[in-house]
Formats: C-alpha cells, sequence, structure tokens
C-alpha cells in the first residue's frame, strides 16, 4: 500500500494547494497596487523617474493596473497562467531597480524605540517569494477551485 500523503479517506487533497498562494499572493499584489492608487499614481511615478524608469507617468499606471488587476485574477483563479508573467515582471523590475540595493533580507530592524522597532528600507527577498510562487503557480494551474478549473470543465463537455 503507497502511502499517500495528501490523500484522506480515498480523496486527493492536492488541488486545493494552488488556493492558498493565490489568495495570499493575489491579495499582497492588490494591497501594493490598491496603495499605490490611493496615494497617487504621481508620488508612484516620482519614484520610477528617481530610479530611471522610462516614461514613469505610464508606468506607474500600468503597474497599478496590473496589481490591482492580476491580484484579482489570481484571487479568482482567471487566466492564472497569463497572469503571472506582468505580475513577475512588476517584481523583476521592482527588484533591479529598488531592493537589489539594500540587500536580501525584506525585514531589517535598524532601531528600537519606546513605541517599538524602526525597520530600514526591504530588500529584494519578497520579490523573489512572489516570483516563486507565481512560477509554482503557472506549473500547477490554478487549482480545482478556480474559474480556470470551471473553464476547462466546460471545454471537456
Amino acid at each position: 500500500m503507497k502511502f499517500k500523503i495528501f490523500a484522506v479517506a480515498g480523496k486527493n487533497y492536492r488541488q486545493l494547494a494552488p488556493i492558498f498562494l493565490r489568495l495570499a499572493i493575489g491579495f499582497g499584489f492588490i494591497a501594493h497596487g490598491w496603495v499605490k492608487l490611493t496615494k497617487g499614481p504621481e508620488h508612484f511615478a516620482q519614484l520610477l523617474e528617481s530610479v530611471h524608469v522610462p516614461l514613469p507617468q505610464i508606468a506607474a499606471w500600468i503597474s497599478i493596473l496590473i496589481e490591482l488587476l492580476g491580484g484579482l485574477a489570481l484571487l479568482a483563479g482567471l487566466f492564472v497562467s497569463l497572469c503571472s508573467i506582468p505580475l513577475m515582471a512588476t517584481m523583476l523590475v521592482a527588484m533591479l531597480t529598488i531592493q537589489i540595493h539594500y540587500g536580501y533580507s525584506s525585514v531589517k530592524t535598524i532601531g528600537l524605540t519606546p513605541h517599538g522597532p524602526v525597520f530600514g528600507p526591504p530588500g529584494y527577498e519578497i520579490n523573489l517569494l512572489y516570483i516563486a510562487g507565481l512560477i509554482s503557480l503557472m506549473i500547477t494551474g490554478a487549482g480545482r477551485y478556480s474559474i480556470d478549473a470551471c473553464i476547462a470543465t466546460d471545454k471537456q463537455h
């Protein structure tokens, strides 16, 4: 008898795994896009200009839309493999233009005040985690509980 760690009572639960990645990564991208949108795309464009990203105003809006729409698509499990590509691109740009200068660690305690710790600028660790999660979703697919799975089921009938 073969031991199946992901099977309980004869049911295979492996297709549940992608939902956890989709929820965490999708929410993360939505949160990042929402902050950029509510604080004003022009402020994000200034940051992009300071690191010499071409056409910073257009790039700011493209990044915001990719993060918001891509994050929503991940949550829903819609076109996950396709949406992962521009999301990875935003992570690579952020990593190579900003976070790479601060080293690997995304959490840097640089001091302690009576109100708690003070943190320095984040490194590229979180970018790599997002990219790894997106690659995993591209390989495994969105999972059973996704719009992608519903579309695939409809095509089979």
